[in-house]
């Protein structure tokens, strides 16, 4: 699955963006968590779902979100504390839009 047209990034630069932006806390490898859940197959996949995670109280009650492209824009474009009161994410948001779009492409690459 890819990102939709309406956020068509370049994914080859949403690797860059991961990598300083996310990779400190979450991994890309199936199965394997870090601080963060593992976002191997996060595009379509409905939140708080990745075995062998312990998520936020707040992120387990989300948990009929989906993580569409659309529903990661906006999660990850403002700080996760006011996407998700009560998350465990500590993170202040992206607020370029263009890494948000190339950031969201990369993850729809990874299945």
């Amino acid at each position: 699955m890819t990102a939709s047209p309406a956020f068509a990034g370049d994914a080859s630069a949403g690797s860059d963006v991961f990598k300083s932006e996310c990779a400190e806390c979450h991994s890309i490898k199936e199965g394997r968590n870090k601080k963060g859940p593992s976002l191997f197959g996060v595009v379509g996949r409905k939140a708080a779902a990745v075995p062998d995670y312990e998520y936020s109280d707040a992120l387990r009650a989300q948990s009929a979100w989906v993580w569409t492209p659309e529903q990661l824009h906006s999660y990850l474009g403002q700080p996760a504390k006011r996407a998700n009161p009560g998350t465990k994410m500590k993170y202040d948001g992206l607020n370029d839009p263009k890494q948000l779009d190339d950031l969201i492409s990369y993850l729809g690459t990874l299945h």
